[in-house]
């Protein structure tokens, strides 16, 4: 029996969504990092193959959040491909990171830290939450912020300050289904 959209929406919807943000947090950390200890040269390196690495990071990292990434068994759902989709359009733009890379390589914080998090957009639609809408938006404006006031430090700024946003999404990843449960069993005042 094929399940409807709607049944695979839900069952979408429930999961935990832990691995990639994490793998996401891990990632911006080392390149942060790396920014601090190395030379330009060494951080743009650590951007191309860490953010590059993400997905493989999260698949690795989905057997220890109990979402297995790889698990065969699993109903087949069109919004686990949706969101594949939404992966490879995150790599694709580096069609218009590399260009801008090549004019000025400080560019590369900006454009990689902006566009591979617009992933996050199509996944609130998806799972009917505010969350990745909070995460590009505030992603975005604090990406280009740092960008421009800390042109020195783009290559430590830019990662922590995705780091830090990472930080408030899984929070808000881990409690949505907390919050959502309180809200349905409040009663309205009269």
């Amino acid at each position: 029996m094929k399940r409807t959209l709607e049944v695979q929406r839900i069952d979408f919807s429930n999961q935990k969504f832990l691995a990639t943000p994490l793998a996401g947090l891990i990632v911006w950390t080392i390149i942060g990092l790396i920014g601090i200890f190395f030379s330009d040269f060494v951080a743009v390196w650590s951007i191309f193959i860490g953010t590059g690495s993400i997905v493989y990071v999260a698949l690795f990292l989905s057997k220890f959040t109990g979402e297995n990434f790889l698990d065969k068994s699993k109903p087949k759902n069109e919004f686990d491909k949706l969101f594949f989709f939404t992966v490879a359009q995150a790599v694709m733009v580096y069609a218009i990171a590399i260009p801008f890379f090549l004019v000025d390589y400080s560019s590369l914080p900006l454009t990689v830290g902006i566009l591979t998090g617009l992933m996050w957009l199509p996944f609130s639609w998806i799972i009917n939450h505010w969350v990745g809408i909070f995460h590009t938006l505030t992603r975005t404006i604090l990406v280009l912020s740092l960008w421009y006031l800390l042109p020195e430090y783009r290559f430590i700024a830019i990662p922590f300050g995705i780091v830090l946003i990472y930080i408030v999404t899984i929070l808000i990843l881990k409690n949505r289904k907390k919050v959502e449960k309180e809200l349905s069993t409040t009663t309205p005042l009269k």
